[in-house]
Order: structure tokens, then sequence, then C-alpha cells
């Protein structure tokens, strides 16, 4: 295979995250649309237990983007201190409400409650964050009404609408976290790449690296990925949200990913920034589960 998984392309381009997005929620509208005229309105309900400021703005945005779609979007809001129980009864009550179609817990919950204990509550057809056991299955054995997670299904999708060759590929996944890195594994090998994961125990780490044409960067290090870990010609994913202090922005800090940005644009040939790259698919995916979740529970 080429060093290069993108044909014609020298320079580094980027993949616009903001504008791939905005075509997944547009047709996302056109699934709503079509199942509301066959008398179903797609249904998401986040339930958030206390009031942790960067959920309860996240929470917000997936409000207004169910809204924005043409979906019922409910939140729930509830005391930090509220009993664990008191949460999985609410959730049971939510697996049996049909006009609920995906329900999403945003975690982290309070540290009273076992985040593993409400993945496991939530029913797997309407797990549309793909954490329940099932849709882990389902997704390693390639099973297509899983649910899988998010981020790492925006990823697949940004490569597709970048043109990426991800059939043959060697592809090297940063990071192996249940969220982005593991899942994202699954979904590489059943498109056909050979998959590499990389963690803190592996050995000469910017070799394997090297040896990747597509890189999914997902180690939360801010800018751990320099220029000499990346092969000229290689597609560069993003997936790192950070905050680095900057006296001189107006907040005190900026947001960057994984990657060293501006070193690393001028060896690979696509690359996500951050942000505006990986961040808004998470949500658009979201969506997009919670649609199937729908027309899945027609049949």
């Amino acid at each position: 295979m080429p060093a290069n998984v993108l044909d014609g392309v020298d320079a580094a381009k980027l993949i616009d995250g903001v504008a791939i997005a905005k075509q997944v929620r547009a047709a996302v509208a056109r699934e709503v649309e079509a199942l509301k005229a066959r008398g179903v309105t797609p249904g998401l309900t986040v339930v958030l237990v206390g009031d942790d400021p960067a959920s309860t703005v996240y929470v917000r945005s997936k409000e207004k983007a169910c809204i924005e779609a043409g979906m019922n979007g409910q939140t729930i809001r509830l005391p930090a201190d509220t009993p664990q129980a008191d949460l999985l009864a609410l959730i049971d009550k939510l697996n049996a409400d049909p006009t609920v179609h995906g329900i999403l817990v945003q975690m982290p919950p309070p540290k009273h409650i076992d985040p593993q204990a409400v993945i496991l509550r939530i029913a797997a057809e309407k797990d549309v964050d793909g954490f329940h056991p099932v849709n882990v299955g389902r997704i390693w054995i390639g099973e297509k009404s899983g649910f899988a997670p998010c981020t790492p299904a925006g990823v697949m999708v940004m490569l597709e609408s970048a043109g990426c060759r991800v059939q043959g590929a060697n592809a090297v996944v940063l990071g192996r976290s249940t969220i982005v890195g593991k899942p994202m594994t699954s979904l590489l090998v059943n498109a056909s790449a050979t998959v590499t994961v990389c963690h803190s125990k592996t050995k000469d780490l910017a070799a394997v690296t090297r040896g990747a044409d597509i890189l999914i960067a997902a180690i939360g290090k801010p800018e751990f990925v320099k220029a000499d870990m990346v092969k000229p010609g290689a597609v560069v994913i993003d997936v790192g949200i950070n905050r680095v202090d900057d006296p001189s922005q107006k907040k005190g800090y900026r947001i960057v990913g994984d990657v060293a940005f501006d070193a690393v644009k001028n060896v690979a040939s696509k690359i996500s920034p951050v942000p505006g790259g990986v961040g808004p698919m998470t949500i658009a995916m979201l969506l997009k589960n919670t649609v199937r979740a729908a027309a899945q529970g027609m049949k």
C-alpha cells in the first residue's frame, strides 16, 4: 500500500468535523421526517445527576440538537445526592416507555453511583451511547443492530468523508479506553484495516506510530504526537480534547488535541483539527444512533 492512503494528496488538508457533522445531522433530520410520517417521533432522554458545569453545557447541547433535528429531546436533572436505587428505578421507567428510543446517563455520575450498574440497567436496544456489553459484543462481531460509541463511530464517518481507504490500511490507535480506543479498534478491524493498539506499556511507541497509514490519537495527553511520530502522507485523526494554560487567551487557557497540530500538519496528508474535528461528530452520531433505535423498534 502506498504511504499516502489518499490518492493525489501531497499537502495536509483539514478534515472538517463541523461540516461533516452538519451533513450527518441533515441526513438525520430527513430520517426523522420519514419516521414521523409512519407515526413515530424518535425520542432521546438524557439523565444528568448533579450540576457539573461541563456536563450541564454538554447535556444542553444534546437537547438542542435533538430539537433541531425534529426529535423529542428530554433532559431529566437529578440532585447530586440522588440514591443509586432511585436512578436505576428511573432507568427502568424509561426502558418501559415506548416514546423513549434512546437513553443516555451523563458520565461520570457522582462517586456514590456505580457507572457500570447504570450502564447495565439501560436496555441494550436503547443504549445509544454504545456502552452496554451487548452492544460492545455486537460491534466486535460486526452485528449491524449494535450501537457503536458515538466518538469512534464519528471517526469512521470522517475517514469515509475524507476519501480515506480504510480497507487494507495499517491503522494505529493510540489509547485503549473503553470509550474510544477499544471500540475504535473493533470498527477499524471490521472495516478490514490491520490495526495496532498502543498504550502506556507499548515499547518504542514512535516506531509503531510511524508505521501507520491511519493514526487515531486518543491518549488524553496534550500535543503528545509529534511530527517525528507520523509517517509522511499518513491520515491523522485527533480525538483528544485538552485544556492547557495560556495567559495570552482571555479565558487563560486554550483547547488543544493529542496531536501537535502545527508540526504534524506538515507531515500528514490529512488531519482533523481540535477544536472543530471529532468533537462535533459525537452529538451528530448520538442523534443518528437514536433515530436508528427508533427505526429498529418498529420492526
